[in-house]
This record gives C-alpha cells, sequence and structure tokens, in this order.
C-alpha cells in the first residue's frame, strides 16, 4: 500500500473547506457508509468512542478505497498512542486537552521521526509502509503527517498563540464542550461566554494564518462557524445520526398507520 501526499494537510494549507463525520460506533460498516456518501473526511474517535487500535485499522481499511480520508483522535497524547495510530497507516491525528506549547511541542516531536522527532523506528512491518514495499517510507513520513491539536480549556486559550504556532502543528481544533465545563458552564456550550471566548479563539487563530476546526451537531451553527473561518468541520455523528434515522422512522411509521 503506497502513502501519497496528506489531502487533509494539503486543503488546510490551501484554506478550502473539508467537511467531516464523527466514527463513535466501532463499526466498518458504519465507516464504509460514511465514505460512499461523499465526506471529505471522517474521524475515528478513540477519545470517548469504544474504538481501539485494532478496530480502528478495520475503519480505516474499509475506507481505502473510498475518496474519504481518516483522522484519528487518540484517546491521549502520548507517545507510544501516536506510533501505534501512525504506523497502521493514519497519516492525521487529532490529539485532545492539549493544554500548553510545551505539551503541543511533545505531541509533535512524537508524530516525526529523527531528527525532527523522537518517532520510533520500525514502520518497515506496519501497514504505513505498505509492510515494507514502501523502501523510502521513513524519509517521506514526516511530511505526511497532519497534526491537529484541541484546545478545550481555559489555560489551553490563554496559550492559544504559542500553541498554534508550535512547529509541526497543522491546525487547531476547538473543542466547544469541554472548554464550557472548564468555564463552569457543563453542557451549556451555548453560554455566551463560552461563544465569546470560542469566537475570540477563531480571531487569533484566523490573524495568525493557522487553520481552525470544530464539531457541530446543529445546522444552525454551521453557517456561524464558517463565517468565523473554521474550514475542518465535522457536521454530525454516525450513532446520532442512526438514532435521529431511528426516531424518525418510528414516527412516520406510526403516523402512516393512524
Amino acid at each position: 500500500m503506497h502513502m501519497g501526499e496528506n489531502r487533509i494537510k494539503a486543503r488546510l494549507r490551501a484554506g478550502e473547506m473539508q467537511w467531516g463525520l464523527w466514527l463513535a460506533m466501532s463499526s466498518p460498516t458504519s465507516a464504509e457508509i460514511a465514505g460512499s456518501v461523499g465526506f471529505d473526511w471522517v474521524l475515528i474517535d478513540g477519545e470517548h468512542g469504544p474504538n481501539l487500535l485494532t478496530q480502528a485499522l478495520e475503519q480505516a481499511r474499509a475506507l481505502a478505497g473510498s475518496e474519504t480520508d481518516v483522522v484519528m483522535r487518540l484517546p491521549a497524547g502520548e507517545d507510544w498512542m501516536i506510533k501505534q495510530a501512525l504506523d497502521i497507516g493514519i497519516t492525521t491525528l487529532l490529539v485532545p486537552m492539549v493544554n500548553s506549547a510545551a505539551e503541543a511541542a511533545k505531541v509533535a516531536a512524537a508524530c516525526k521521526y529523527p531528527p525532527e522527532g523522537t518517532r520510533g523506528m520500525g514502520a518497515i512491518l506496519a501497514r504505513a509502509s505498505g509492510y515494507g514495499a514502501e523502501a523510502d517510507y521513513t524519509a517521506k513520513a514526516n511530511d505526511r503527517v497532519c497534526l491537529i491539536v484541541q484546545v478545550e480549556s481555559q489555560s489551553a486559550l490563554h496559550e492559544l498563540e504559542a500553541i498554534a504556532q508550535t512547529p509541526g502543528v497543522d491546525a487547531v481544533f476547538i473543542g466547544p464542550a469541554d472548554l464550557s465545563a472548564d468555564m463552569g458552564f457543563p453542557g451549556n456550550a451555548g453560554a455566551p461566554e463560552v461563544q465569546a471566548a470560542i469566537a475570540g479563539a477563531y480571531a487569533t487563530l484566523k490573524r495568525l494564518g493557522v487553520p481552525s476546526g470544530t464539531v457541530t451537531f446543529d445546522m444552525g451553527d454551521v453557517g456561524p462557524l464558517t463565517e468565523q473561518g473554521v474550514r475542518f468541520l465535522a457536521v454530525g455523528g454516525d450513532a446520532l445520526l442512526l438514532r435521529g434515522a431511528m426516531i424518525a422512522c418510528l414516527a412516520t411509521a406510526k403516523e402512516a398507520a393512524s
């Protein structure tokens, strides 16, 4: 398997709009369906979804024949988690809870081989290099990795400029749920104070020329988010969409029978 240019990374640099979908069901079938719809990317959620590495691998394989790119959100920014995700051929990572520039630098280093970083060698045995078929994999791997760090705390907002400008960080993803909780509004990301903080973050990222992303499950948010400069946007999740379709199906059936 040959890993070419990271399209997500190239599109982020070009400022192109990229539409995504959250995958939390640990289902290759769900991933395959999403890949057939036309999303630019899907995110395999290993933080809050029950997605172990082997389950992420099966979903990545299900998407291999599609035009939809794969992102994985890791449970945490641990070096070994980053290494394993990269070795199975997932080249775009979302790392949660990055609260400082020092943490961002550590995560960025773990994504790259020496001398640029600290990633351990060994991918010649892994899917990332086509199990050794791509002889020059290690020479190209660093440029292919796309690192998106998740800012979702007040401490992270205070260091936003430094985090965003950390070498190796390709984009910043604002996490509204955890940010709202950290600000004292758990479950209420729509609180004016939270929305003001988020808008300020997007304005800062836009001024710095750093791509920004987020997720929303409310279509009413899509217009305002894109107006604020968000270009990497997830607009739903497999579990919620399935549940919503089931509810609508049952309601329609009951109405038809009445």
